[in-house]
């Protein structure tokens, strides 16, 4: 499994743009999840990192707010027919949009854990039996979030926004954390978890 971080607040790598925001692309299943805030940031971050936006199969959005739906309209000018999994407070002018309320399966592997605390989805992927828990920003508390997550499979890694997540003892039972974004607290996180942590920022890879 593959995961590439094209878009966050930090970079990774010298030659990325770092800005407000959170996108990453799942290479397994050509699946971008979030759009970061602003489309021609996207798009030359995504060409850094070897990632044509014309082999993107489909998007999942965690939620509505403008630095995780900023470069949704550049990307459906390259393709209007892709398929855009929403949660059910959210509807972004689309063509081919799914409104997503409770738990889902979206196809093998994937699945959104239903939009929680009436604003916000996550996703599982399914690699084995590793569980891999992609969050947008967190807003309706991780510990919700992973308890939701298990619905699909035991939590093996935590990569996204945490926003101000302070309960650190829910965390233990992971095994990689990757905070980026919006997180508060990656320098407490570090030092509780030093072998399971992993550094954000775009043109990070992820392999598990």
């Amino acid at each position: 499994m593959k995961i590439k971080i094209v878009y966050d607040n930090t970079a990774y790598r010298d030659d990325m743009k770092a800005d407000w925001g959170f996108s990453a692309y799942i290479e397994d299943f050509k699946l971008l999840f979030d759009t970061g805030a602003r489309g021609d940031i996207l798009l030359s971050n995504m060409e850094k990192m070897s990632i044509d936006a014309n082999d993107i199969k489909e998007i999942f959005i965690s939620h509505g707010h403008w630095d995780h739906t900023g470069g949704l309209g550049e990307l459906l000018n390259q393709n209007n027919e892709l398929p855009i999994y929403v949660p059910f407070s959210y509807k972004p002018k689309a063509k081919n949009v799914v409104s997503i309320k409770e738990a889902t399966k979206i196809h093998d592997n994937i699945f959104s854990t239903g939009e929680l605390a009436g604003i916000e989805q996550s996703m599982v992927i399914l690699d084995g039996k590793k569980a891999i828990v992609m969050v947008g920003c967190s807003h309706p508390g991780v510990r919700r979030i992973l308890e939701e997550a298990r619905k699909f499979g035991e939590p093996y890694a935590l990569i996204g926004g945490l926003h101000g997540f302070n309960e650190y003892e829910v965390l233990e039972p992971l095994e990689m954390i990757v905070p980026t974004h919006c997180t508060q607290h990656k320098k407490e996180i570090k030092e509780l978890y030093p072998e399971k942590y992993m550094e954000g920022g775009a043109g990070r890879i992820i392999e598990i």
